[in-house]
């Protein structure tokens, strides 16, 4: 991960919060989204953890994980810089979020308080979940084991899923059972930053 990367990071997490991605918003949401705050040093993590200058860059990357560690506690979220996540994550609400290191995620998925993304240790979905893109994970949801969830799925508060869930799918209960294909449309919002027509100008400014 260069420096480049990480900003367009920065921005496409803040322009889910905030569907902009100046300086001066993103100090606003620093300051008042636990969420952002969390994601951004995360990333910061991430960055530091893989930068070319690492015996420069290793006294900031202790400092940094030791001030992610304490949020950790402080916000109930637990998501290690290691975990693959795509851009534009949003973390609407803090709290008894967990998720395994060796996870998965694609772009623009929302994360709901009280989630648990997790290992099996046993039967035939031994492994990690893999998530796809524009993903919405309802609020005490459980997904477990080597399974995939397609992109655009919605996943319903409190549900259990354990196999695979086709893209565009709406999923709920325990054991999740496919309750219709409307998908994660409305409930995923602001995912064109990549798209968009000042993206190009605010990944030089951002941050």
């Amino acid at each position: 991960m260069n420096t480049r990367e990480l900003r367009f990071l920065w921005c496409a997490d803040l322009y889910r919060y905030a569907g902009r991605t100046d300086i001066g918003t993103s100090l606003r949401y620093l300051m008042i989204s636990e969420g952002y705050k969390y994601s951004f040093l995360m990333r910061l993590c991430q960055y530091l953890a893989k930068t070319s200058w690492k015996a420069l860059a290793r006294p900031f990357y202790l400092l940094s994980m030791s001030i992610l560690r304490h949020y950790q506690y402080k916000f109930g979220i637990s998501i290690c810089p290691s975990v693959a996540i795509g851009s534009g994550l949003y973390i609407g609400h803090f709290g008894g979020i967990v998720v395994n290191d060796g996870c998965i995620i694609g772009k623009n998925c929302n994360i709901s308080h009280d989630v648990t993304i997790g290992a099996s240790y046993r039967g035939d979905k031994q492994g990690i979940p893999k998530i796809g893109n524009n993903v919405f994970i309802g609020p005490g949801a459980k997904i477990f084991g080597a399974i995939r969830v397609g992109d655009n799925v919605a996943i319903g508060s409190n549900s259990v899923v354990t196999h695979d869930v086709p893209d565009n799918a709406v999923v709920a209960g325990i054991p999740a059972k496919i309750i219709s294909f409307k998908g994660s449309d409305g409930y995923i919002n602001r995912t064109d930053y990549a798209d968009s027509a000042f993206s190009r100008h605010t990944m030089e400014s951002c941050h």
